[in-house]
């Protein structure tokens, strides 16, 4: 059983920033990687950002700059800080992970966060 809780999505300006977090829980050996991806009504999910457990990130081209992931290995938490926030950033923002369970034999596995809203309007 592993779960991936999202937070600190919300409204704000074009211009404005959010932070959001994801907290991972449950019988987990190790985290390979946690991350971040969105998708707008009708769209298809697109990453956000990606960072290993040695901390190499990956974003695309387009966020460079603007976002930043970082994480909490001891607490097994993942941050977005996303600053000059277009509209064109509204999404549902959904937190993912590559994790080895606790006692797996079978390697590791992606789950998802249930998501959390980031709308960007002014």
């Amino acid at each position: 059983q592993v779960q991936l809780v999202e937070s600190g999505g919300g409204l704000v300006q074009p211009g404005g920033s959010l932070r959001l977090s994801c907290a991972a829980s449950g019988s987990i050996f190790s985290i390979n990687s946690m991350g971040w991806y969105r998708q707008a009504p009708g769209k298809e999910r697109e990453l956000v950002a990606t960072i290993t457990n040695g901390g190499t990130t990956n974003y695309p081209d387009s966020l460079k700059g603007r976002f930043t992931i970082s994480r909490d290995n001891a607490k097994n938490t993942v941050y977005l800080q996303m600053n000059s926030l277009k509209p064109e950033d509204t999404a549902v923002d959904y937190c993912e992970a590559i994790i080895i369970r606790t006692g797996s034999v079978t390697g590791a596995f992606q789950y998802w966060g249930q998501g959390t809203q980031v709308t960007v309007s002014s």
